[in-house]
């Protein structure tokens, strides 16, 4: 009885220290950070791109092509996939949900007036898109505005077979085991200083968590804008701190949460 009861006791003490690793460990870091970039703008393939490449970063880059621009920058993105970039899913014409304030900007691709087959069909072809650029398979996606369903449907539940994971816009810090891979937060940037972007890294690696940061323009070209001064102290910090600090793109890290989480079933096509 009592070897029974000693082993019973070292089971419990490793499945311990198994499920605290797996909340505190990101690679054998003590955070993650993926560097995430919106709408395929040029600015990311003038200021970004070369910008990562000098302190050996990866960045993920949520592509989409409301302002037909993307048939001029498909070179430019091959040659940034080919360097280890990722090339994400925002859907071709970037639909959200107009007829509030702060929504002005929304015109004919109004969220209000789609189905989920239409959305689920934008989505997928813009894979398609993607693909005929990297070659890959593999694609995260990130919801347009932040905006997760259509009317009252979570069109995402669709479109579990076609990404991996998709980011949305809600500010949050989750060890491994709490981020929903279809959910996942992430702080948008905007006129925020180096100092206080090297903060938010800070925060996550004492809370041993996934900090996303979510950039528009890096040095001009949108509303949402962080100076290029800002950007640079904050990879000059990652790159410093690489030994505390896992950098990497939104696949690679989704992969690394889904293979720690316990796994789920299949999802419905339509």
């Amino acid at each position: 009885m009592k070897k029974i009861a000693s082993t019973l006791s070292v089971f419990l003490f490793a499945s311990m220290l198994v499920r605290s690793q797996t909340q505190t460990s990101w690679n054998g870091k003590s955070c993650a950070v993926v560097l995430t970039y919106d709408d395929g703008l040029n600015v990311d393939l003038t200021n970004v791109v070369p910008a990562l490449d000098s302190v050996g970063l990866k960045g993920t880059f949520y592509i989409s092509d409301y302002f037909n621009g993307l048939n001029a920058q498909i070179p430019g993105w091959r040659k940034a996939a080919i360097k280890g970039h990722e090339l994400a899913n925002h859907t071709v014409w970037h639909a959200c949900e107009g007829g509030r304030a702060g929504r002005e900007f929304v015109k004919e691709y109004d969220l209000r007036f789609y189905t989920v087959k239409r959305m689920v069909d934008e989505t997928r072809a813009m894979n398609n898109i993607l693909k005929a650029i990297d070659g890959k398979n593999e694609r995260t996606f990130a919801y347009p505005c932040g905006d997760e369903k259509i009317h009252d449907t979570a069109y995402i539940d669709y479109l579990k077979n076609d990404v991996i994971a998709a980011r949305g816009v809600r500010p949050e810090m989750l060890t491994v085991d709490r981020v929903n891979l279809y959910d996942i937060g992430c702080y948008m940037i905007n006129g925020q200083s180096g100092e206080q972007l090297i903060e938010l890294a800070k925060e996550a690696m004492q809370k041993h968590a996934l900090l996303v940061f979510l950039f528009h323009g890096v040095g001009g070209e949108h509303a949402l804008n962080v100076s290029l001064t800002a950007h640079h102290q904050l990879l000059q910090f990652l790159k410093n701190n690489q030994k505390n600090i896992w950098v990497a793109p939104m696949l690679d890290v989704a992969k690394y949460i889904k293979s720690h989480q316990p796994q789920k079933s299949s999802h419905e096509k339509i």
